[in-house]
C-alpha cells in the first residue's frame, strides 16, 4: 500500500498515521474506524489556494463539502481560506453550526427545495448555483418574499465527455444537471435570469466529471465557456463576472492512477483562462473551483479488524472484515478500486493473494479483489488507504450496522470529530404503535 501524507511504518511494524500507532486507535476506538490526516488535508487546501494565489487571477476556492461533510472539516476550510460547497439543507445546517461564515457558502444541487432555499437565503449564504428554469423562477419568487436580491451563477453543461466512470461524469450534453450549451437553454436561462429582479446573475458554473487525470478536458471546458459568453455578451449585453469551472481533480487509489500536481493543474485552468478571456477581448473573471475529493480523499483510512476467511482451494480467497459497503459503497457503485496493508504487520513481506469481503448479506459487499497481503489471521488490523471522500459521506445502516467513529491525527494525538454510533442510536427514530406494542400477560 502507498503511503501517503504523513503515514509510514513505526519501529513496531505498524502503520502509524499523524503520529499515531493506528493498532492503537484500533484498540481506543474499535473498528471499522475512519482515521483522517489532519496535516495533509490542510497540505492540499494550502496547495490550491496558493497556486490560484500564483495566478494573480482574483478567485475563490471551495471545499465540495459532500466529499466529507463534518463540522470539524468546515472549520478546517474557513481555517485554510477556502468557500464551501454544499448541496443540501443537512450540508448547509453543518457549516452553520460549525460557525462558517454564510457569506462563503455556495448552494448547489439540481432539485433544491423551496424549505432549503428559504433556509439558504434566511442564512444570507454568499451565492445559489442555479440547475434549471424552475429553480431559477421559484428562488427569484421566494427572495422578492423576503425583500431580498441574492447572487446566482448558471449551470451549464458544456458538452465535455470527461475521461471517467459513467457515473462520476457530469459535462456531457445527456446530464440530469444543468443548462445545456447545445441545445440553447443556457442562453435562454442567461436571458430570463438578467431579467429577474431578485436575482444578481454573476456569471456560470460548470463541472465535467470527477477523478479525472489531465488537463484538456479543463481546458476545452473553458474554451466551451469563454464562447458562450462572448456570444451571450454580443446578444444580451450581459457580461460575466465568474466564472466556476467546478472540481473533479483526481487522486491516487491504485498504482494504475496518475494524478497531476495541483499545481499543474490551476497553471493549465488559468493560463487557458487568460488565453482566451484575451483572445476575445474580454474582461478576466474571477475564478472559482470546488475541489472536494482532491482536498481529503487520500487523507483518510479505513481501519477493519479481520474476523474470518474462507479458502477456496484453486479460486480464491476470502477474508472478512467487520465493515464494508456499510462504511464504502464505492466498490459495489461503481467498482472503484483501493489498496490496504496489516497495520499491526505493516512491515512483513506480502505471501498470499486475497479478497477482502465485508459483513453484509450481499455477494456484492467487496471492498477489494485479489490484494496482496502477509497471510491474514483473525484479529489482525486492516487499512484501506485513500477514503476520505466519499466513504463517511455515504455510510448507511445497512444491516442495522453502526456508522464508524471518525478521527482526526495530528502531531501524535487524535481527536474523535464524529462517535461511532450505538446500538441505541440505531432504534432512537423508530415507533412502535399502540396496537402493536406488546401486552403483559397476567399472572
Amino acid at each position: 500500500m502507498y503511503l501517503h501524507g504523513t503515514s509510514t511504518i513505526n519501529s513496531k511494524g505498524h502503520l502509524e498515521i499523524g503520529g499515531c500507532d493506528t493498532v492503537e486507535l484500533a484498540e481506543q476506538y474499535g473498528t471499522p474506524l475512519y482515521v483522517m490526516d489532519e496535516a495533509l488535508i490542510r497540505q492540499r487546501c494550502k496547495e490550491f489556494v496558493d497556486a490560484f494565489r500564483k495566478s494573480g487571477l482574483p478567485f475563490q476556492v471551495a471545499y465540495a463539502s459532500k466529499a466529507f461533510c463534518v463540522m470539524a472539516m468546515c472549520r478546517i476550510a474557513e481555517e485554510e481560506g477556502m468557500s464551501l460547497d454544499v448541496v443540501s439543507d443537512g450540508e448547509l445546517y453543518t457549516a452553520l453550526q460549525a460557525g462558517f461564515p454564510p457569506e462563503r457558502i455556495h448552494f448547489h444541487g439540481n432539485n433544491k427545495t423551496p424549505q432549503e432555499l428559504e433556509m439558504a437565503l434566511d442564512a444570507g449564504i454568499g451565492c445559489f448555483v442555479v440547475d434549471n428554469f424552475i429553480e431559477l423562477h421559484m428562488l427569484n419568487a421566494i427572495a422578492g418574499e423576503k425583500r431580498k436580491k441574492t447572487k446566482v451563477l448558471l449551470r451549464i453543461t458544456p458538452g465535455v465527455d470527461a475521461h471517467t466512470h459513467e457515473y462520476i461524469s457530469t459535462g456531457q450534453t445527456d446530464s440530469k444537471f444543468g443548462f445545456d450549451l447545445a441545445n440553447g437553454s443556457a442562453k435562454q436561462a442567461v436571458s430570463e435570469a438578467s431579467e429577474l429582479p431578485h436575482l444578481e446573475l454573476l456569471g456560470t458554473h460548470s463541472h465535467i466529471g470527477s477523478q479525472i487525470f489531465e488537463v484538456g478536458g479543463f481546458q476545452l471546458a473553458v474554451e466551451k465557456v469563454i464562447g458562450f459568453a462572448v456570444s451571450v455578451r454580443a446578444e444580451l449585453g450581459v457580461t460575466f463576472s465568474v466564472l466556476n469551472l467546478g472540481g473533479g481533480f483526481g487522486i491516487r487509489y491504485t498504482e494504475s492512477d496518475t494524478p497531476l500536481p495541483v499545481a499543474e493543474y490551476v497553471a493549465a485552468i488559468t493560463s487557458t483562462v487568460r488565453e482566451q478571456f484575451a483572445k476575445h477581448g474580454y474582461p478576466l473573471p474571477e475564478i472559482w473551483t470546488e475541489p472536494g475529493r482532491s482536498i481529503v480523499g487520500d487523507a483518510g483510512t479505513t481501519l477493519y479488524t479481520i474476523g474470518t476467511y474462507k479458502d477456496i482451494p484453486g479460486v480464491r480467497k476470502y477474508v472478512a472484515v467487520d465493515g464494508g459497503m456499510t462504511d464504502n459503497p464505492r466498490p459495489a457503485l461503481y467498482q472503484a478500486q483501493y489498496e490496504a496493508m496489516l497495520a499491526n504487520r505493516a512491515a512483513e513481506p506480502e505471501e498470499e493473494v486475497v479478497s477482502i469481503a465485508g459483513k453484509c448479506c450481499e455477494s456484492g459487499d467487496m471492498l477489494i479483489w485479489d490484494t496482496k497481503l502477509p497471510k491474514a489471521s483473525t484479529g489482525d488490523v486492516l487499512a484501506v488507504a485513500c477514503t476520505g471522500a466519499y466513504n463517511y459521506s455515504m455510510a448507511s445502516n445497512y444491516n442495522r450496522l453502526r456508522r464508524p467513529a471518525v478521527v482526526f491525527v495530528k502531531d501524535g494525538a487524535a481527536d474523535v470529530v464524529v462517535e461511532r454510533e450505538t446500538l441505541g442510536d440505531l432504534v432512537h427514530k423508530d415507533v412502535v404503535p399502540e396496537r402493536m406494542k406488546p401486552v403483559s400477560k397476567a399472572r
